[in-house]
């Protein structure tokens, strides 16, 4: 914990250099794969553990809610982005993990709502979590497109993943924040593009 370490300045010094060294082209691939999905009719999936399950659930509500904007909640007809974290039902989770097993707990709701063509984010910052690395496993056998968020050296879920975003960074806390921190630019730009605003106002609506 790098925090024991470094004092508060020091700390937000080096958490600006490690936002620094992100891959922003993997940045911008995820926000396309997620917009993709939304172009298609398909759904997001999102899985972690701990922390990286709160952040899962964080996601799940801002691309559900804030993909558009305010004013058009209302719109019964309006077109959305189908979201799910498979780590908010806590009675099918804990059914799993007591009947089955908790390596079962994402991939067994993966079996009964994905499809071809869905998109699994895969969140670990060990990249070794064996619930997340089964549901990817799954996913990539039957076609869905499968993005994972890892840390440390981005462990088998790196290896085994579609696509990514890697944090190289021991240090579990300040890798959870700079998942949460680089997706809300995600979000911002998934919203710009199905809404057309901003910088993507003149944009074809497919782009």
């Amino acid at each position: 914990m790098l925090g024991i370490d470094l004092a508060a300045g020091a700390y937000l010094q080096r958490l600006q250099q490690e936002i620094g060294r992100v891959d922003q082209a993997a940045m911008e691939r995820w926000a396309k794969l997620i917009y993709r999905v939304w172009e298609r009719g398909s759904c997001v999936f999102i899985i972690g553990n701990g922390g990286s399950g709160t952040t899962a659930s964080h996601m799940c509500e801002d691309l559900g809610k804030s993909s558009l904007p305010e004013n058009l909640l209302y719109d019964e007809d309006r077109k959305r982005l189908k979201v799910l974290s498979l780590t908010d039902n806590v009675g099918w989770i804990t059914a799993v993990g007591n009947d089955l097993a908790y390596d079962q707990i994402f991939v067994q709701q993966l079996m009964n709502f994905g499809s071809a063509g869905d998109l699994l984010i895969a969140i670990s910052g060990s990249g070794n979590s064996p619930n997340v690395l089964n549901a990817v496993d799954w996913a990539n056998r039957h076609r869905l497109v499968t993005f994972g968020l890892t840390g440390y050296d981005g462990g088998k879920l790196k290896q085994i993943q579609q696509d990514g975003l890697h944090v190289e960074l021991d240090d579990m806390g300040m890798v959870e924040s700079i998942h949460l921190c680089l997706f809300h630019w995600v979000l911002n730009d998934v919203h710009a593009r199905i809404n057309s605003l901003g910088r993507c106002a003149a944009a074809p609506a497919a782009q």
